[in-house]
Order: C-alpha cells, then structure tokens, then sequence
C-alpha cells in the first residue's frame, strides 16, 4: 500500500505577504550570497529606502492588488512569473531605473504566510534596456530558488546588518 503526501492547501493570493529576500545556497554558492540585497545596497540611499517602502506597501496590499503608479509591475514574455518593483530617479549623472526582480511564492515549506521573495535587482540609465543575457541570470537565479523546498532565505540578522537597522 502506499502512502500519497497530504494535499497542502494553497495560500491565498489575496493575502497579506511577508517579504524575504533570496539567499543562495552554499551547494551553488560557497559565499552565499543574497543577490537582491547587495543590488539593493548598491543604490542611493534614497532609491533604497523607496524600493523598501514600495516592498512593505506592496506586501500588505496583497501584491495582485497594489495599485502603486507603476513601482510594481507583472513581467512579460521570458520574464513572465516574476514582477519588478522599479523606482526611477534623477542623479547628478542622469535619470536611472532602479529594479528589485521578485516571485511570489505559495509553496514555501517552511512559511505559513505567501511570500513576496526578491531575487535580484538592477540599475540603468532610464529608457534603456536590459540585455537578455542579464535577464537570463535572473532566471537563473529564480530557478536556483525554486529548485529547493525549504527555500533558502536571508535572516533577518543578515538583512538589518546589511541595512544598518540593527
């Protein structure tokens, strides 16, 4: 006789998220990065603490019904799956497109609450674009995610050090 696993029953989208930032496993990275914070400390100060607000906003929201003028969008076409939280902001070198690349997950193992996860991020000169090679590097970080059920996450301890909140 064998046994099937329990069926889980899926987190609701319409609810509240808990953010939590990608942190790569020591089997794919021996230094385990987590590659979405250290884009995130490479913004300005300012941008960095926009994208955090527009993380929290969108969290609460739930993500499918923020309405935040374009800070949080649906990706498209090979990106579908993934949404970007983006500010833009004008520097002394320019306006420049600030992008934190994020999943929802349902199916974390360890979490009781859905997940807003941010993979990645980037910065461009505004209207420019991203390579496809750099978008497949997202993906392959997403997929590095998914690949593991419990997910591998940054501790709280990690993000506040790295943000100077604790």
């Amino acid at each position: 006789m064998s046994r099937s696993k329990p069926r889980v029953k899926p987190l609701p989208s319409d609810a509240p998220h808990e953010v939590e930032f990608f942190k790569r496993h020591r089997d794919d990275d021996k230094a385990q990065t987590i590659p979405g914070l250290e884009a995130l400390l490479s913004f300005p100060v300012k941008v960095r603490a926009r994208l955090l607000a527009t993380l929290s906003a969108v969290a609460k929201a739930p993500p499918k019904r923020f309405a935040g003028g374009g800070q949080w969008e649906a990706m498209h076409g090979e990106m579908t799956g993934y949404f970007e939280a983006r500010i833009t902001s004008s520097t002394p070198n320019g306006k420049w497109h600030y992008r934190l690349f994020c999943i929802l997950d349902y199916a974390a193992q360890e979490k009781n609450t859905p997940l807003l996860v941010v993979i990645d991020g980037a910065a461009k000169r505004y209207q420019t674009t991203l390579t496809n090679a750099r978008y497949g590097e997202v993906r392959d970080l997403g997929d590095e995610y998914r690949k593991r059920n419990p997910r591998s996450f940054a501790t709280a301890e990690d993000v506040s050090a790295a943000l100077g909140t604790g």
